[in-house]
């Protein structure tokens, strides 16, 4: 499989395509009114703290306050990065890790906590932990998502090419994708060996037979990078930003750049000139697959991929698949439902085929279009009815299977009697209909607005309304296009009006109305 970065860079927008053979995989867009957020660092001051939710909330100097559970104040559950005295961890990507808990004094011991005790739910009290007007370090792990504010973790963990550093923690995990026990080892020793004592890493699935000099020059950056950030956090004021993630363009390289991507394509120059920049320091091995658009024939780089379409057709509701039938795909506030029809497919055999068939093929479609699209949260699957045990087995297994090319950890439950399946993504941003899309000022969100038959029968309560409260012979509502058509339609029962309250009613036609708008004069 080959795989292309093409990077779009502006004044206004970066926007990023993962392309994999020729097909538009992943797509990622920060634009200058929505600078990173997620990984950045604030000294925030605690506003409230609340018991009976086991939270706090904290200033960072956002609109909206962020919000610091309990369990992110001690380990970090359901986010990134989960820590355990022997288990599992993740790592930034939702990399399945193994761990091993170093024990040892750190660096910086005021950041270091003791286990307090636990109430019924196995959560430290958050009152225990927090405050009212206590300044304390803390780092986006979820963004706003419309109407909550920003989830924030005390635990901070710094992103590098092969290690994710951890100041606050002494763990060292190791990635469950690297299979080789001897690999494993062979990357512990060399983390244990250059690592300052009593601090944690991650190592990452790109560490895989990398280098000792390259876990050696990761480690002395990242840790270097901490002791500025920790430098800041003490001459700061809460609320006030202590660092800012690196920007998208070098975020993707540093968390994609392996050797299964085949080449990098650039269309600004000062973008490109910061990239190789980048690759000299951090991989100079890569610098060969970097390349500069020059906008052969006058197009743009991502029209010379045909990308603009695809952007707009990842956000269409229906999505066609190659046998005819199609699926469905609706954002709810509290989840996301996907729907499975056989639309024009009317299969060659039997009924139990033709379901089995777009079954199957709506699996791999699902998949593909909830990473594409970076749907996040519960995730309900409205699968078409089968009869058959073997075949609701299929279409688990081919969804299953399909999963594992999203590097977004996911959680999946077999089908149910009702032939649903009930599954979760990480939350990793916004989905890309959050970002270009808003709500319909006239269904507010609901995706339907009143028939254009109700909306006539509003007119003419109004009319009659109104006339009761006018000595004008004339009554004139003005109207959309649509709806005076389908007033026209009623001629008989606006005749009957016009008898009833004594007046001429006059119909006009404006063409910039929304169909449920109209005005009585």
């Amino acid at each position: 499989m080959t795989k292309e970065l093409i990077i779009n860079k502006d004044d206004f927008e970066t926007r990023i395509a993962l392309i994999e053979d020729g097909k538009l995989a992943e797509i990622f867009i920060e634009r200058d009114e929505s600078t990173p957020k997620h990984g950045n660092i604030y000294k925030g001051k605690v506003m409230q703290v609340l018991p009976g939710i086991q939270a706090s909330f904290i200033d960072i100097g956002w609109e909206k306050s962020a919000f610091l559970y309990a369990g992110d104040f001690f380990e970090i559950e359901g986010s990134d990065y989960d820590f355990f005295e022997s288990g599992a961890e993740e790592s930034e990507n939702g990399e399945n890790c193994t761990s091993e808990t170093e024990t040892g004094r750190g660096s910086k011991p005021d950041l270091k906590r003791k286990k307090p005790k636990r109430n019924r739910k196995g959560l430290p009290n958050i009152d225990q932990l927090v405050k009212k007007n206590q300044e304390i370090l803390v780092q986006i792990a979820k963004e706003p998502v419309k109407t909550k504010g920003a989830r924030v973790t005390s635990h901070i963990s710094l992103p590098g090419r092969f290690l994710v550093y951890m100041p606050t923690s002494s763990s060292i995990g190791i990635s469950r994708k690297i299979r080789s026990d001897a690999e494993k080892k062979r990357l512990k020793n060399i983390v244990l060996k250059y690592r300052s004592e009593g601090t944690g890493f991650i190592i990452r699935t790109a560490a895989e037979n990398a280098s000792e000099i390259d876990i050696e020059r990761d480690i002395k950056f990242l840790t270097s990078l901490w002791n500025n950030i920790y430098n800041e956090q003490l001459k700061a004021k809460a609320p006030e930003l202590i660092f800012r993630d690196i920007g998208l363009s070098l975020r993707v390289l540093r968390d994609f750049l392996n050797k299964k991507i085949d080449k990098i394509i650039i269309d600004e120059k000062e973008e490109y000139k910061k990239i190789t920049e980048f690759l000299s320091i951090q991989s100079p091995e890569y610098i060969n697959i970097v390349e500069l658009y020059k906008g052969k024939g006058g197009a743009s780089l991502f029209d010379r991929f045909s990308l603009e379409k695809e952007i707009s057709k990842s956000l269409n509701k229906k999505v066609w698949l190659k046998s005819g039938g199609y699926i469905v795909i609706d954002h709810a506030e509290a989840l996301t439902a996907i729907d499975v029809n056989t639309g024009k497919f009317v299969g060659k055999r039997n009924f139990e085929d033709t379901i089995l068939k777009t079954n199957l093929e709506a699996a791999k479609e699902i998949a593909f279009q909830l990473r594409l699209r970076n749907i996040g949260g519960i995730i309900v699957i409205d699968f078409i009815d089968m009869a058959k045990e073997d075949s609701k087995e299929k279409v688990y297994r081919t969804l299953e299977e399909s999963l594992k090319n999203d590097r977004v950890k996911t959680t999946i439950n077999r089908i149910t009697e009702l032939g649903l399946v009930e599954m979760t993504r990480k939350r990793t941003g916004n989905s890309l209909a959050a970002v270009f899309l808003e709500q319909c000022p006239m269904c507010e969100g609901s995706g339907m607005i009143k028939s254009t038959q109700t909306i006539c029968f509003e007119i003419l309560r109004a009319v009659s309304r109104h006339a009761k409260r006018t000595r004008a012979k004339k009554i004139t509502a003005t109207v959309h296009p649509g709806v005076m058509n389908k007033l026209y339609e009623n001629e008989k029962i606006i005749k009957a009006l016009e008898e009833k309250i004594n007046k001429t009613i006059n119909i006009k036609m404006q063409d910039g109305f929304y169909p449920e708008y109209f005005e009585i004069s």
